[in-house]
């Protein structure tokens, strides 16, 4: 069965986010058309979603102004798979700490911003992932951390604070996997089997 990705396309690194899903479904068998969502009537046709990183208060009103933000909120209802990256974490989130930014609230977690430092402070680092059996090289950017958990479930933490979680078919990264050849998150936020690499969208 081929699947229909989309990479919302708003702001942020979209081919390389494309590239690393076509990556992450080769390795598991399978095929994939990737989409890059500029406007409404795309995502409800979409097995599978990532919402890249950017700038988090341009990425929300843009959601929300070309009727893409309720599309993605239905798509996570769905129980379909979605990967949201840096600020894509951010406006995924319950509470951005930023009253510019209309959170999506299909995380339930609160986010720090920047709180990792400014662009000149960005840096990689091996990561423990629960999943994943060897570390995973995460690029961090501007990037934000987790402050208060809900209902999410940390995968991977940096320097005491929650940088990877999980709730649902949602993944949310603080860093950008898209930016390093290593495709494991994305397979980890897209698929589910039993070799502990990937939990949402079951091989047909």
């Amino acid at each position: 069965m081929s699947l229909t990705a989309g990479v919302v396309a708003v702001q942020g690194d979209v081919e390389e986010h494309a590239a690393a899903i076509e990556r992450a479904v080769r390795a598991h068998n399978r095929e994939v058309t990737v989409h890059e969502i500029r406007d409404s009537g795309t995502v409800p046709d979409c097995d599978l979603l990532a919402m890249p990183g950017g700038e988090s208060t341009t990425i929300s009103r843009l959601l929300h102004s070309e009727g893409i933000a309720a599309e993605i909120q239905a798509h996570v209802a769905a129980g379909k798979p979605l990967l949201a990256t840096c600020a894509g974490l951010i406006v995924a989130s319950s509470d951005a700490a930023d009253d510019r930014v209309e959170e999506l609230g299909v995380l339930d977690v609160t986010v720090e911003r920047n709180a990792f430092g400014r662009q000149k402070d960005s840096f990689e680092a091996p990561l423990d992932v629960a999943g994943l059996d060897e570390p995973y090289p995460a690029v961090f950017i501007r990037a934000p951390a987790i402050d208060d958990m809900g209902d999410a479930t940390v995968l991977a933490s940096w320097d005491g604070r929650p940088v990877a979680v999980k709730q649902g078919p949602v993944v949310g990264t603080a860093f950008h996997p898209e930016l390093t050849p290593d495709s494991r998150i994305h397979g980890l936020a897209f698929f589910e089997n039993d070799d502990a690499t990937v939990p949402a969208l079951k091989d047909a």
